[in-house]
């Protein structure tokens, strides 16, 4: 290395954070998710990077994967547009706006969720009704205030 005055450095001579490391492995991992890499290829690069010591060195990691959108969501965003977007296609396929793959079947699933959610939530409206304890409906009759089953 070529001696330089104290104080200065060379700009590729920068040392990396581990914020910067954690940035370079969530776009291995999102890469690995859309199909970009394998994971023997993420392993091998995860490998690679906790070995890496300066900025320069982690931009070669992930230097053939596209760069992400600027205005991608993350976190937990990312997950709730991807829920809108699943259920605003549902709703199409529903209305009979979209045309569907599999004829038929998606709509089938459809149905048969909201059905299943409906039941659960018909469930625990009459639990709530009903009760949740062990007592059963011996405690919620009209006398159950004499009976010292109610408060």
């Amino acid at each position: 290395m070529s001696e330089k005055a104290p104080g200065t450095t060379l700009p590729e001579g920068i040392r990396c954070s581990d914020a910067e490391r954690e940035q370079v492995r969530a776009a291995l991992y999102a890469a690995a998710g859309e199909g970009r890499l394998t994971m023997d290829e993420v392993e091998e690069r995860l490998g690679r990077l906790e070995r890496l010591r300066y900025r320069h060195e982690l931009a070669a990691v992930i230097a053939d994967l596209p760069a992400p959108e600027p205005n991608a969501p993350r976190g937990w965003q990312q997950i709730l547009t991807a829920a809108r977007t699943a259920f605003a296609a549902d709703l199409a396929v529903l209305g009979g706006r979209t045309p569907e793959s599999t004829p038929g079947r998606r709509r089938l699933l459809i149905i048969v969720t909201v059905l299943v959610g409906l039941l659960i939530v018909a469930g625990l409206v009459a639990a709530a009704v009903h009760g949740f304890g062990t007592d059963g409906f011996e405690g919620h009759g009209p006398d159950a205030i004499e009976h010292g089953h109610g408060s």
